[in-house]
């Protein structure tokens, strides 16, 4: 990565899902980190919602870091653990112990946070980092990629909180859908520079 090179961490499905859309929203976003010259970084699986855009962005020739725990390595390798971190880890992959500490990676590592559909783990990450954005521990843009509406009820389920008093209204700033890739990416370029 170059000293001014800016990287978007993704946070997405480790499956497909029900709708066609999401795996071309994923791989349109992979061709436009690599138009862009952003880096990608991500969980590091070939599945999925993650494995389309990977191949999408290194396949247009962004550079990528993936970031992987080491239990999700022996799991799906089948390889003990310290083979497996010596055959994955190196300049473009690193190997964590934990997932907590994958997210921690991932996130230090970019500059823009995207969340695309995806199930508990995607929504795990997402709160995370909303979280410490609301703690003032960051200023990082966060965006859904709201592919056929996919994140309209946690969109209300965060509306709901802050109008029961659970969370100031600047909550709702700390996140901004988006409903494509085209709209994404102007937002992106804005935030970025």
């Amino acid at each position: 990565m170059t000293p001014s090179q800016r990287s978007v961490c993704v946070f997405c499905g480790a499956r497909n899902g029900a709708q066609p859309a999401y795996a071309q929203a994923a791989r349109a976003l992979g061709a436009l980190l690599a138009a862009e010259g952003w880096r990608l970084v991500y969980g590091a699986g070939d599945v999925g919602l993650m494995g389309e855009v990977a191949r999408a962005a290194s396949g247009a020739g962004a550079g990528t870091l993936g970031v992987i725990p080491l239990h999700l390595l022996t799991r799906e390798r089948g390889q003990t653990a310290p083979t497996a971190a010596r055959s994955w880890a190196g300049p473009d992959v690193v190997v964590t112990e934990t997932m907590h500490e994958r997210k921690k990676v991932m996130f230090v590592n970019s500059d823009a946070v995207v969340v695309l559909p995806g199930g508990a783990g995607s929504l795990d990450e997402f709160f995370e980092v909303l979280t410490w954005r609301q703690l003032g521990l960051h200023a990082k843009p966060i965006f859904l990629l709201d592919i056929d509406g996919y994140w309209a009820p946690l969109m209300a389920l965060l509306e709901h909180v802050v109008a029961h008093g659970f969370a100031e209204a600047s909550l709702l700033e700390f996140v901004q859908p988006v409903p494509d890739v085209d709209t994404l990416a102007r937002a992106l370029r804005a935030a970025l520079g």
